[in-house]
């Protein structure tokens, strides 16, 4: 074995050459490994001895991708286009040995060499469209040569990775290895080629799928139109169906070219920029300073959840999912079936979709418990309070939990605003208890605020950060305060809609303005959805907001037909002539005149406090990183992830220039908007939240 550089080797077995890529962790595709990569193939295709190459990895997986630090950087030599030539030129056949992953500019390798071989566990794809990205380097254009030109952009549009199997069926690989004999399922491969003197492979060369599309645009156009409402707002994507096309229409030189051109356009855009920041913040947002990677956890091999409602049901069906035995308990047997009957129901429907067998429905029922005893929880390693958000009765759950609940279980409570420090107290072992604030609908929602009280344990807390990854979701880490970190900037936004609304504006002009930034729906709008009446009470309604008045006249959202907006039978949604008129009415009597509101101000005062907001967060430390302030609301509120979230988006646009305008709403309106010390500083020094 020869060392090529220092992460790749070269070895000849017989009269094949076997070149080994090792850079750990993922085979990342940096300057040192392409440089490896196309080194050793031609060391190997000048070697008079060698007549065929096999080129595989070390450790975990095949190259993962693209090493992304690099990204926005001066490219160094190699650049991947020039590997891929030599390997693509090289006068033997090059046999790609796959297991891992082989995702993106690894894919492209592979897909590169004239044949591929993987062990059944191995998976491929390309991700690039969730960085803002297309493939760079000819994926687009090798990719439906193989497969077909819908098949190739399912697999690019969607970046989510396939199997081995699925890779085997369609043709993107040539063979299949025994799983943990890869290197010997190769070299056998490899001979074979050579006894078949079989030719060069080159997908390059391939014509025949493509034409089957040639002159015929509405495949391409059935496929824009199938994706448009799942990539509002994105760019890279109809960049990826125009490359594509190339394809279809392009010499392969050229096809490759326009893609190179198109993807280093992509590379510089604000939206690529912004979703390779959120790939980072994603993986950052588990990185808690004082509570390393090696605090030991707490094991939870069972879980009690206390109510059975909406939420309840919703965060028992996250550990039926993994695997956890659930014991779910109500105050009343009609309230417990209503809940059992729902979490069934969901299983059932996701089985009629085609995404669980009836056997696994089955299977995750009998993971659960129901029960009226709190008693039963006595042996639980994991309990959430999931009842009605008041802090009286949340505490007197807590204070019964402390004389039941087994020494070492963890005590979590699901609230969206309440201070756990006040519900940790009326326990003897504070240091047990956190919040754990799911979203809702909390078996689909990906966000778990996970709340770190003043004695919360360091073990409590890397026990259930790693726990949110079990159950699918991202754990955040945030501190005690109202709302925490989502519901307490969404509360910014939220006032400033319904401020606007009296001077001037209309609901649809706000929930407009909004769903065209990217979010998914508008203030009002999610309020029809949610149901007005949420919190209200008639007994104490005085006509003293809009939301009180429309409750009062039967109008509680789209449940009753009418809220904010008038709906049919379809539940589909019409500006309302009365609620202009109770707005308007409204205004009258608290003496404010009406005016013309541009959109431009509608977004900036419903989003500039939210950044503000997000500034004293951070400077309190309710938060460890702007970043992860940014992944919360990605994640639990729509934000568009191409817009990286509210306080990339505050970098975006400059804090100099938010400042001005807070300080410009200030002086008009109140301290509202007072500015925070935080953005201050940061508009003097030319510094931003994220450090980006």
């Amino acid at each position: 074995m020869s060392a090529i550089n220092s992460v790749a080797d070269l070895a000849v077995h017989g009269d094949v050459a076997v070149l080994t890529l090792n850079s750990p962790p993922v085979n990342a595709l940096s300057a040192a490994l392409r440089d490896g990569l196309k080194r050793g193939v031609e060391a190997a295709d000048a070697d008079g001895r060698v007549k065929a190459i096999v080129v595989l990895c070390a450790g975990r997986t095949f190259i993962a991708g693209a090493d992304i630090a690099e990204f926005g950087k001066p490219p160094a030599r190699p650049s991947l286009p020039d590997v891929l030539e030599t390997i693509e030129n090289a006068a033997k056949p090059v046999v790609a040995a796959v297991h891992g992953t082989a995702l993106g500019g690894g894919f492209e390798v592979a897909l590169t060499a004239h044949y591929r071989i993987a062990i059944p566990s191995a998976k491929f794809g390309l991700p690039e469209i969730k960085l803002g990205l297309i493939p760079g380097a000819g994926g687009t254009q090798r990719l439906p040569r193989l497969i077909g030109v819908e098949k190739a952009l399912e697999i690019i549009l969607s970046g989510t990775p396939f199997d081995a199997a699925s890779a085997k069926a369609w043709g993107v690989i040539d063979a299949l290895a025994e799983e943990g004999r890869l290197l010997d399922g190769a070299l056998a491969f490899a001979r074979r080629l050579i006894e078949d003197k079989a030719p060069l492979r080159k997908i390059r060369a391939l014509d025949d799928r493509v034409a089957a599309a040639r002159g015929k645009p509405e495949i391409f156009e059935a496929i824009r139109k199938a994706n448009a409402r799942k990539f509002r707002g994105f760019e890279a994507w109809l960049k990826a169906i125009e490359s594509v096309r190339n394809a279809v229409d392009l010499p392969f030189d050229e096809g490759v070219a326009a893609e190179r051109r198109m993807f280093m356009e992509l590379l510089a855009t604000p939206q690529s920029k912004a979703q390779r920041y959120v790939f980072f913040a994603e993986r950052q947002v588990a990185k808690i300073p004082d509570v390393p990677d090696d605090t030991p956890t707490r094991p939870v091999k069972s879980v009690g959840v206390i109510g059975a409602g909406t939420m309840g049901g919703g965060i028992a069906m996250n550990f039926l999912n993994a695997g956890t035995p659930t014991t779910i308990v109500e105050t009343s047997q009609a309230a417990l079936d209503r809940g059992l009957s729902v979490i069934r129901k969901n299983y059932e429907n996701t089985a009629k979709k085609g995404r669980l067998t009836p056997a696994e429905v089955e299977r995750r029922m009998a993971l659960l418990t129901g029960t009226l005893d709190l008693g039963a929880l006595a042996d639980k390693d994991l309990i959430i309070e999931a009842v009605f958000e008041d802090m009286a009765v949340k505490k007197d759950v807590f204070a019964r939990l402390d004389a039941i609940a087994k020494p070492g279980a963890i005590l979590a409570s699901n609230t969206s605003y309440l201070n756990i420090d006040e519900i940790a107290a009326t326990t003897k072992r504070p240091q047990d208890v956190l919040g754990t604030h799911f979203f809702s609908p909390a078996n689909v929602m990906r966000l778990l605020e996970v709340v770190r009280g003043e004695m919360t344990g360091k073990d409590v807390i890397a026990t259930v950060m790693r726990l949110a990854k079990t159950i699918g979701k991202i754990g955040v880490l945030v501190g005690v305060c109202h709302g925490f970190v989502g519901n307490r900037m969404l509360a910014q936004r939220q006032r400033e809609a319904n401020k606007l609304i009296i001077e001037g504006a209309t609901p649809w002009d706000v929930d407009r303005v909004l769903y065209d930034f990217g979010l998914p729906m508008g203030p009002f709008a999610m309020s029809d959805l949610a149901g007005l009446d949420i919190g209200w009470s008639k007994e104490k309604s005085s006509s003293s907001t809009i939301r009180e008045i429309l409750c009062e006249r039967g109008r509680r959202g789209q449940k009753t037909g009418a809220g904010f907006y008038d709906y049919d039978e379809q539940r589909n949604a019409k500006p309302s002539a009365l609620v202009e008129e109770i707005i308007a009415d409204f205004a009258a009597r608290k003496g404010v005149k009406r005016r013309p509101v541009s959109d431009e101000e509608i977004l900036q005062r419903c989003l500039y406090p939210m950044i503000n907001e997000g500034a004293k967060i951070l400077e309190e430390g309710k938060a460890l990183r702007a970043s992860d302030i940014d992944i919360v609301w990605i994640n639990g509120y729509g934000w568009p992830v191409y817009r990286g979230g509210p306080m990339f988006y505050g970098d975006t646009i400059g804090p100099k220039n938010v400042l001005e305008r807070m300080r410009t709403f200030q002086a008009a309106m109140g301290d509202d908007f007072k500015p925070a010390p935080l953005l201050e500083r940061l508009a003097e020094t030319g510094g931003t939240f994220t450090g980006a």
